[in-house]
């Protein structure tokens, strides 16, 4: 049962080892974030409840999301402390008729990682209990957790399982173990291990399952989604979990080119997606960004609930996964090594997971270059003069899993990152500076950040993650008198997204992540879909860019001048078609034939004068895509 009538407090962080008493509770919604602690350093929140077990039964307590340090009190005694807030926190409880829980949250003192950025309104990283607050009841003796390792091996693959399982009295048994395919035709596994344990021991169980004919999970447009339903059953009492076997290297690890694509289960797949902020449902977010064709998420700076990479395996979505390291603040090496261990083991299990990121923006050098006409010349004086060391971050990235992509430092052009921040048209110069930047600085392999920012409504110009100043330059100084202010903010942003995607597809990036999906806070921010989910005009046009076959122009499109058109296909089919195009009142075609996970030209335009649009569609024999520009 959830745990739901709770109050809470703001409190000062108790020393000692009794729980905190503050002269007034006030009622609160747990799991959630009480927007009446926003400003606050720790928050204590109190439930009362019965004893909800019914003969010899035993319970457990799960708290889930518990933000960031806590301190755990049943009954007035300290039952535990907890760093780790994407970690479960479960204990059996000793309960009586009438129970007081005290849960103390505490902001992060380190590892904030996006929630301890000004990319975060306060109201979003009140400490609490985020997640889930629930009580089970369980027979005397019960399987407790069940977590899970896939891996492929030379004679195909198995899955590692490592069961818990607290013994009520004296145990000599055997659990069953089954592994069955999911909605999909497939062999299965039933095994059994020995268990043993005196009364009141917590045994653990290791068990290998050979999967024969293993069926591999697919991002999407490469394959199916197969996926695993693991169940252990001990009298009765059972744990179930679903997995899937997905293996991802980067294509410079096969081919020692330095190349970052992604090679899933040995195909190339170029990744394409866009940056996650702690929105709120992020399983809502994945079904919104396999709607605008991504098939890449990146959880930027921090580790969403399990629920997430859920969704984005059930959606064919890869997860980029940060740990929670933003800015340039120092870590304990030790501490620091401990949380990405325990990241990578927390979704172990996850297909969907390909590839992490260590520390993300490290500097902030390009911000505020600007449009002008020397942007170039200040851009490459900064980042002439940027310094940064990631030798420890690049050292933090062995604790990750052998083998799995990892970009140990992602940042702008100049501090040597491993994947590259660029935000041309919005930090510097125009969206046509993109290839200058690329290829001067070597750094198009991944992109794991660009766009622009854009208002929702016209007073949100102090809304959190959204560079004033930079609007201001770039969008505010242009607006006509008859023009709204929301509408051309939203259009700006809708072209620069369109042109850097789509010279990124043109060059063949392996990687790009567009910064964001959704806004953070409410009036404006760097996602095409405002805080409330509604779409901003970026959205329609970004996802017309993330197509897996379209045809794209060299540049954003001018009147008079003439752009060249290319067939980008970023499928593991070769496919033909006819390109069209009208623009005013002239028209253009041409055919096209495109080998897999290539592009193609497919001749010019010139845009006349009297446009209003430029529309680009590519015919094939099961159907068409458009690409349309605004002027």
């Amino acid at each position: 049962m959830s745990l739901t009538d709770w109050t809470g407090a703001a409190v000062e962080p108790s020393a000692g080892d009794g729980p905190p008493s503050p002269d007034e509770w006030h009622p609160v919604d747990v799991p959630g974030r009480p927007e009446r602690f926003a400003d606050a350093d720790a928050v204590a929140y109190r439930t009362e409840f019965g004893d909800p077990r019914d003969g010899d039964e035993r319970a457990t307590l799960e708290l889930r999301g518990l933000f960031a340090h806590a301190r755990i009190w049943l009954n007035g005694d300290l039952l535990d402390e907890h760093d780790a807030h994407f970690v479960p926190a479960r204990y059996e409880l000793n309960l009586d008729s009438d129970n007081e829980l005290v849960v103390e949250c505490r902001a992060p003192e380190a590892f904030g990682g996006v929630y301890a950025t000004d990319r975060v309104p306060d109201e979003r990283a009140v400490p609490g209990i985020w997640w889930a607050a629930d009580l089970e009841t369980h027979p005397r003796t019960f399987v407790d957790r069940l977590s899970l390792t896939p891996r492929r091996t030379e004679n195909g693959a198995v899955i590692d399982a490592e069961l818990a399982v607290e013994a009520g009295e004296s145990l000599d048994d055997r659990v069953s173990l089954s592994v069955r395919p999911q909605g999909f035709r497939g062999g299965g596994v039933m095994e059994r291990a020995r268990v043993e344990a005196d009364a009141g021991e917590r045994a653990t169980v290791e068990k290998t399952l050979e999967l024969r004919d293993p069926a591999y999970w697919w991002p999407n447009g490469f394959g199916p989604q197969h996926q695993y339903e693991v169940r252990a059953k001990l009298g009765d009492s059972e744990r179930v979990v679903q997995t899937g076997l997905c293996e991802v290297e980067t294509a410079g690890a096969t081919d020692g080119a330095g190349d970052d694509a992604l090679v899933v289960n040995g195909q190339r797949v170029p990744a394409r997606g866009f940056s996650l902020l702690p929105t709120g449902d992020p399983t809502w977010d994945v079904e919104r960004a396999a709607n605008a064709n991504a098939n890449l998420v990146r959880a930027y700076g921090h580790v969403p609930p399990m629920e997430f990479y859920e969704a984005a395996a059930d959606a064919g979505l890869l997860v980029w996964q940060d740990l929670p390291l933003v800015g340039r603040a120092e870590a304990d090496p030790d501490a620091a090594k401990s949380l990405a261990e325990t990241v990578a083991a927390s979704v172990e299990r996850h297909p969907c997971v390909a590839a992490f990121g260590v520390r993300s923006d490290p500097t902030d050098h390009l911000a505020g270059v600007g449009p002008s006409r020397v942007a170039r010349y200040k851009f490459r004086w900064r980042a002439w003069r940027a310094r940064y060391d990631g030798d420890a971050d690049r050292e933090l990235a062995d604790a990750l899993p052998e083998g799995a992509p990892v970009f140990p430092v992602s940042g702008g052009p100049g501090i040597g990152a491993d994947a590259t921040h660029l935000y041309p048209g919005w930090e510097f110069g125009t969206p046509a500076d993109t290839e200058w930047a690329l290829d001067k600085y070597d750094c198009g392999g991944a992109v794991g950040a660009f766009g622009a920012g854009s208002l929702v409504g016209e007073d949100g110009h102090d809304a959190a993650g959204f560079d004033a100043g930079a609007h201001a330059a770039y969008v505010e100084a242009g607006v006509e008198s008859d023009e709204s202010a929301v509408e051309a903010s939203q259009a700006y942003q809708a072209r620069v997204l369109k042109d850097v995607t789509e010279t990124l597809r043109r060059r063949g990036s392996g990687l790009l992540a567009a910064d964001a999906l959704r806004d953070i806070d409410e009036g404006a921010g760097m996602g095409v879909l405002s805080a409330d989910g509604s779409e901003k005009a970026g959205y329609e046009a970004i996802a017309a860019s993330l197509e897996p076959v379209q045809v794209v122009l060299d540049e954003y499109p001018a009147a008079g001048e003439t752009r060249e058109l290319t067939v980008v296909n970023d499928t593991p089919e070769a496919v033909s078609g006819t390109v069209s195009w009208t623009a005013g009142g002239q028209t253009g075609e041409s055919d096209a034939e495109v080998g897999p996970l290539d592009r193609e030209r497919a001749g010019t335009l010139t845009v006349p004068s009297d446009a209003e649009t430029v529309e680009l569609s590519f015919g094939r024999a099961d159907g068409a895509v458009q690409n349309v520009y605004p002027l």
